[in-house]
């Protein structure tokens, strides 16, 4: 199946003349920039590009950016009524999580509710994302379980929405699978491309994965925000889980995480692998799409962050109090500071009608 189509835009949505500027995220030693990750972002209010930077056309996986999309169905179709799932449990469907306890322990629970158990799981083990989880397990002697892979909590919500239906546990992660089927009609029904263009392959954790232009992923999360403002409808529900419950969507260091509690959810993100992350700014009207182009996640927090000061989503104390993840530091092994991670992003932005 080929790549979905790259858009036109109208007229009225008509950017500055030329190619965007460029974007990048880079590395410096000493005073020298060492290295740098082109970045590629994407800006919309759910209808045109408001700003860009790099190709905001540009097509690529979704990857775990589209979790809260995908925990949507959770709520539309009765899942979360009918076993009694917390908020919590919720905002861990749309998680990457670090495998903490309370992680572990949510999953578990949902597992339960839906009478199954961590064997129905299909994603597989990793170590822990968090590397002092991961250590832990490594001195217990323990070996991890699917229980501790990120997406453990997206799956166990695709296994109760099958449980929900009647469908068959089997194979729930695979293309053909209805479960699957109702995903994609989901990513069709927010990014606005037409299911049988969307471009399929497989996810790190085995169930399928979306390839969309950026600009596509931008209007899903614009959109999305925008119909979560009714706090009684779908969106609505799913992000509230995802901003009463910050840490059950990454855990302790998480860049999602802290960007939910620092600006008390006023900014919901969510992170995907090869360098993707995803927001949305639902009071502002508007959806973020960035794309690291060689997929460097050391590069993806640092854009993100830099894109929303341009955009001025965020205030100074909320700056500040990012800053771990605005300006990463490079250290040595000596533990001495010998450079950082900076962002070196312009947008470029609409033109307003009669300019």
């Amino acid at each position: 199946m080929g790549a979905p189509r790259r858009r036109r835009e109208r007229p009225d949505d008509a950017l500055p003349d030329g190619l965007a500027v460029s974007a990048r995220v880079v590395v410096t030693r000493g005073d020298r920039v060492e290295s740098a990750h082109t970045v590629h972002v994407a800006v919309t209010d759910g209808k045109r590009i408001v700003a860009r930077a790099g190709d905001a056309e540009l097509v690529t996986f979704l990857r775990s950016a589209a979790k809260p999309l995908q925990g949507l169905p959770l709520v539309e179709d009765g899942v979360v009524r009918s076993l009694g799932m917390t908020g919590s449990e919720l905002a861990l469907c749309c998680a990457s999580h670090n495998a903490e306890s309370r992680h572990l322990r949510a999953a578990a629970a949902l597992l339960r509710k839906a009478g199954l158990e961590e064997g129905d799981l299909a994603c597989g083990p990793h170590p822990p994302m968090r590397s002092a989880e991961a250590q832990r397990l490594a001195a217990a002697g323990e070996r991890p379980r699917s229980l501790h892979n990120n997406c453990s909590g997206k799956h166990a919500g695709m296994l109760a929405l099958a449980v929900h239906h009647g469908w068959r546990t089997d194979g729930y992660h695979r293309r053909g699978h209805p479960v699957q089927k109702r995903m994609r009609a989901e990513i069709a029904r927010w990014t606005g491309v037409a299911a049988e263009a969307l471009e399929l392959a497989v996810d790190g954790c085995g169930v399928v994965t979306f390839a969309v232009p950026l600009v596509a992923m931008a209007d899903a999360f614009a959109r999305f925000g925008t119909a979560a403002r009714d706090q009684g409808s779908g969106p609505g529900e799913v992000l509230s889980a995802m901003r009463a419950h910050p840490f059950m969507v990454a855990g302790t260091g998480r860049l999602c995480t802290a960007l939910i509690s620092e600006t008390g959810g006023r900014i919901v993100a969510k992170t995907g692998a090869e360098g993707v992350y995803c927001a949305t700014a639902p009071e502002a009207g508007l959806g973020i799409a960035i794309k690291v182009e060689d997929g460097a996640r050391r590069a993806a927090d640092v854009a993100l962050i830099e894109v929303l000061a341009a955009l001025d989503l965020l205030d100074e104390r909320e700056l500040k109090a990012l800053g771990a993840w605005r300006r990463p530091i490079v250290r040595n092994t000596r533990d001495e500071q010998v450079g950082q991670l900076r962002g070196e992003i312009e947008l470029t932005r609409r033109r307003r009608k009669g300019t």
